[in-house]
């Protein structure tokens, strides 16, 4: 199903290596810097990548087991934001128009009939209907998808990636909303980590101690009912939400657009948890942004090997690291075009 997925092609590798190394500079000494702009070269099979019409899409959905008291803040929080958001108002609008990045807000699943909310808001967020249910099923009692909804789910987000492949952008962040979800993003981390369900479980949106002891209680028996299904698809169907399963659907897609996909914290990792074990191969077109404060992300991206960009004890969600985070990509892009090199620029290297 998803064999059309391949890894980039590293038989630029030593030009793009070469072409690092002539810089006016010591070999290496832009660290990560110039990983990073290795990797977006591989990944657009080219010595002078560009990012073209950055995007961030954010998939909003509801929880059932939200009701159970997993999360600090109450269901409506998730329909609430979403309308800040196309209002202007939540922080990733302000990071993506600081940073010149477009930005889609989705209704993957939201509890709550949204049209009188506008296509388009305040500062040009897009609002894109794509629901698939008002809210999942509680996960405390059956899966929280039936495998119609989870499937619909994935198409529907590889259906938005194409739609913003085919308008020009080639490098995307994903982001998501919704009350409960770093529950879901729990259970789906253990069940594809095999690492201990309680240590994956953090304090969310802001838990005090007897809340995060009431969710470890609830995690715990949506566990026993259901523990870790051996396949990414039925263990996407028991626990993920809407806005999972669309993200899981968005990264595959980016993935055979061969678009570079820039991850944001710790839900939207449990969907490319998903997405890797249903094609291994998506894991080349993605940059982590950054390290999130739930120690559930610290195992995800040990189990996926992968580095972030940035330390910054973040934990809001929303795709705002990505969006921290792709002013990095642009600064990679522009060294390898712009900086001079010893032999231009005159300058006598190491070898003299």
């Amino acid at each position: 199903m998803y064999a059309d997925i391949t890894p980039p092609d590293t038989a630029l590798s030593e030009a793009l290596q070469a072409r690092l190394d002539g810089k006016t500079k010591p070999p290496g000494s832009l660290g990560r810097i110039e990983v990073l702009a290795a990797a977006m070269g591989l990944i657009q099979q080219s010595t002078s990548p560009t990012v073209r019409a950055p995007h961030i899409v954010v998939f909003a959905g509801d929880h059932g087991a939200a009701k159970a008291g997993v999360s600090a803040y109450p269901q409506d929080v998730t329909w609430q934001m979403v309308a800040n958001m196309l209002a202007g108002g939540a922080a990733i609008n302000v990071f993506a128009r600081q940073a010149g990045i477009a930005l889609s807000v989705v209704d993957a699943g939201i509890a709550r009939d949204l049209s009188d909310l506008p296509a388009i808001g305040a500062d040009g967020t897009r609002f894109v209907r794509a629901k698939v249910a008002a809210g999942t099923a509680n996960y405390l009692d059956t899966a929280a998808l039936s495998s119609d909804q989870r499937d619909t789910a994935i198409e529907a987000g590889a259906r938005i990636v194409r739609e913003l492949a085919a308008s020009g952008c080639n490098t995307i962040g994903f982001g998501e909303m919704g009350i409960g979800n770093t529950a879901s993003a729990s259970l789906i981390t253990a069940a594809l980590t095999g690492a201990p369900l309680a240590d994956v479980i953090g304090r969310g949106t802001g838990l005090d101690d007897a809340g995060l002891a009431r969710k470890h209680a609830l995690l715990a028996q949506a566990w026993q009912r259901a523990g870790a299904p051996s396949d990414a698809l039925t263990v996407l169907a028991e626990y993920g939400g809407c806005e999972i399963a669309m993200m899981v659907g968005a990264f595959l897609e980016a993935a055979r657009q061969k678009m570079t996909i820039v991850v944001d914290g710790f839900i939207v990792t449990s969907a490319l948890l998903v997405a890797h074990a249903l094609a291994p191969a998506v894991l080349g077109y993605c940059v982590f942004a950054h390290r999130s404060q739930e120690p559930g992300h610290t195992t995800q991206l040990a189990h996926l090997a992968a580095h972030p960009l940035l330390e910054l004890d973040l934990r809001l969600g929303e795709g705002t690291g990505a969006a921290l985070a792709i002013p990095l990509l642009k600064t990679a892009c522009a060294m390898l075009a712009e900086m001079a090199s010893f032999e231009s620029a005159g300058v006598s290297g190491k070898s003299a």
